[in-house]
């Protein structure tokens, strides 16, 4: 295995989960049989491969940047529930 159960449970630790002692098992080799997969495909020769982030060659897709009018405090606040003077007003989520 290249993946410990004690790996696992870090991660989850990590990622504020709770696992049952059988998610545990289940994840700990479903990790493994993908790291293993991975590991496959160390074995590809991938020299003279230059490496890309798109399929297919691409050109900037963003529009350029224009300076346009904003739509006003009144109307950003128009369909807010709560609103407190010229802010949005919400439920406090951090104690």
């Amino acid at each position: 295995m290249k993946i410990s159960r004690q790996d696992v449970e870090y991660v989850a630790r990590l990622a504020r989960l709770t696992l049952e002692p059988e998610e545990l098992e289940l994840m700990t080799g479903q990790m493994d049989a993908i790291l293993g997969y991975v590991d496959k495909l160390n074995e590809l020769n991938t020299d003279g491969i230059e490496p890309t982030a798109h399929a297919v060659p691409m050109a900037n897709a963003f529009r350029a940047d224009e300076v346009k009018a904003s739509i006003g405090i009144e109307r950003a606040l128009q369909n807010a529930p709560r609103a407190d003077g010229d802010c949005f007003k919400v439920p406090k989520v951090i104690e």
